[in-house]
């Protein structure tokens, strides 16, 4: 985040200091500007012209080309003459969805979600438009070219992120699965919301099941590969490539760790039963020599304690298969001849056999 330095004037140290200098109070905000500085700059018609007392002449003339506001959507305004940046849309949105009658930064009648309250957690490959934003059944509110209100029965727990009333990652996440229709696209999302931390994969599976979204394949598939330990688009696609052989099934982000328990590495796929791992580096963490050299000492670390291991970029996975699976079949034969595996301890998962759900 750009952090911005006002100007403070510099008073002369020979200036005397006047009894108006120490005494004079702050000058109290107008209503208008209360608004402003609570709500990022932006307000709704109702607020300026009910609470701030702004005449509609005003408001229009204001707002007109050249004024000092913006209108962003209908009765939603921004009170500046620059460019709105991603949280001033997102609560814009907000704002045009909440109830008039209520505080709309309560997340009572209008809340953020899917890829818009994604994006504002930082999630990569998360859209930012159409926002969706949930508002209360049965109210229901016109579509905009920038806002998709969704009305629910199933009102969930808000939360503020960046001072836009927001639901949590884990009801985002289902409701940009909802209506997201490229499976990659839902599989990358989904695995980067695990990844990051927001949510747990079991709470996740609950929600997608609870939002019956668990009978499109799409959205089943990338369910079942984050329960299996998956984390990212890179992870599915080597575990497509490895469910179609005979080669036995590994963990999948298993935490190793010595004897003594000393944390060793947490490489991409592991079988415990024969000591060997794949780690899938991409060249797009390792633009820095601190971060490829951060990944040479996790392998050296590996390799100290007798784990055997096949390093491949994505492209090479997604490109190239048959060579990633020659490789693996090589060090797990090799491994087998070994007197036994290496005194590791794995901490990972398993493939869990998922109900379908019924309609």
């Amino acid at each position: 985040m750009i952090t911005t330095r006002t100007a403070v004037p510099v008073r002369s140290r020979t200036a005397p200091r006047t009894a108006s200098t120490s005494t004079s109070a702050p000058v109290p905000l107008t209503a208008t500007a209360r608004i402003a500085r609570r709500q990022l700059n932006l307000a709704t018609r109702h607020q300026l012209t009910t609470e701030a007392g702004v005449p509609g002449a005003t408001l229009s003339s204001r707002t007109r080309a050249g004024g000092p506001w913006q209108r962003l959507l209908p009765r939603v305004y921004l009170l500046q003459t620059g460019p709105p940046d991603q949280r001033q849309h997102a609560l814009a949105a907000v704002l045009y969805a909440a109830d008039p009658a209520t505080d709309p930064l309560s997340g009572d009648t209008a809340a953020l979600t899917g890829g818009a309250a994604l994006a504002l957690l930082g999630i990569r490959d998360a859209p930012c438009l159409p926002a969706d934003v949930l508002v209360r059944s049965p109210r229901r509110l016109a579509r905009t070219a920038r806002v998709r209100p969704l009305s629910t029965c199933r009102w969930p727990r808000t939360i503020a992120v960046s001072g836009v009333p927001s639901t949590r990652a884990v009801r985002a996440a289902a409701d940009f699965a909802a209506r997201a229709q490229d499976p990659d696209r839902i599989r990358s999302t989904l695995a980067q919301v695990v990844q990051a931390g927001w949510c747990h994969p079991q709470d996740l599976y609950a929600e997608l099941r609870a939002a019956r979204l668990l009978t499109r394949p799409a959205v089943r598939a990338a369910a079942a590969e984050l329960l299996a330990g998956v984390r990212s688009p890179a992870e599915a696609r080597a575990r497509d490539v490895l469910t179609a052989t005979d080669l036995p099934t590994p963990f999948w982000n298993a935490r190793l760790h010595t004897p003594d328990g000393a944390f060793l590495a947490s490489p991409d796929a592991y079988w415990p039963d024969e000591g060997v791992a794949l780690e899938i580096d991409s060249a797009e963490y390792h633009y820095t020599r601190d971060a490829w050299h951060a990944t040479l000492r996790r392998r050296l670390r590996l390799e100290a304690h007798g784990i055997l291991v096949v390093s491949a970029t994505p492209s090479m996975v997604r490109d190239t298969p048959a060579e990633v699976l020659g490789a693996l079949r090589t060090l797990l034969a090799l491994a087998a001849t070994r007197p036994a595996p290496p005194a590791v301890l794995a901490r990972g998962h398993v493939q869990p056999q998922l109900p379908m759900p019924r309609e």
